[in-house]
């Protein structure tokens, strides 16, 4: 019934291609009679559906793959895709439903110093992070920017929500001293034929608890139904 997740798990595809697409090199490893090219080194911060999906479909490509993520459960799934979980020395940021907290400024700002050389060896850059409800973080700055190397490429996620990335815009690459920045924008209708069946099978499985045997037995104490209706019996709920 995860609609958010099932989408996710396309915006999380997607992305990766994108960046493949935008980044003027191999992502392989070939060894050649002309010479060895070296794997395209991709980093991946937020590590939720989108990001271990963006992790896995990055190591298909025969890329080497690191990631983080201020949940220390990430570490495990990231490790599993084959990739490298980038240790920090700051504490984890967990909340509840598999989601991260909001970090203060000062832990931001740590987290940007510690990251940027991971960054600025990365020839591509993902970036996932949201917190529900809330403006993405900013995990990037012009300055860590500054530090890549021409033809790096970043896709930033969270463009529609605010940005991880600064500079980044919606539905636009921008070019920043030779660094590539794409700012994603409703990617999920970019695959309109896998997100559609996805997203039909969630409205589905969210109908089929609501209705057993052609009746409404829809539960409002039920906590699916508790969270996500907006009206009932012609009342608007809480929070909406």
């Amino acid at each position: 019934m995860d609609a958010l997740s099932s989408q996710a798990l396309v915006t999380g595809y997607r992305c990766t291609l994108i960046a493949a697409d935008l980044l003027p090199k191999f992502l392989p490893l070939f060894m050649t009679a002309a010479g060895t090219i070296p794997p395209a080194k991709v980093l991946v911060l937020g590590a939720g559906v989108a990001g271990l999906q963006a992790i896995a479909t990055a190591k298909r490509l025969g890329s080497l793959v690191s990631a983080y993520d201020v949940r220390s459960a990430s570490a495990d799934e990231v490790r599993s895709l084959g990739g490298t979980f980038v240790e920090l020395e700051l504490e984890t940021l967990e909340a509840g439903g598999g989601y991260a907290k909001e970090m203060t400024e000062d832990r931001a700002a740590r987290q940007r110093e510690l990251l940027t050389p991971y960054i600025t060896k990365s020839d591509i850059l993902i970036t996932t992070a949201a917190v529900p409800g809330r403006a993405a973080p900013r995990l990037v700055t012009a300055e860590m920017i500054s530090g890549m190397r021409a033809g790096s490429v970043i896709v930033d996620m969270a463009a529609e929500s605010g940005g991880n990335v600064e500079g980044s815009v919606p539905g636009e690459t921008v070019d920043v001293n030779g660094v590539l920045i794409f700012g994603a924008k409703d990617l999920a209708s970019t695959m309109p034929v896998h997100a559609s069946k996805l997203y039909s099978m969630n409205v589905l499985a969210l109908l089929g608890l609501a209705v057993k045997d052609g009746e409404n037995t829809l539960d409002i104490e039920d906590e699916v139904f508790d969270g996500c209706a907006v009206v009932y019996n012609g009342e608007i709920r809480k929070g909406a």
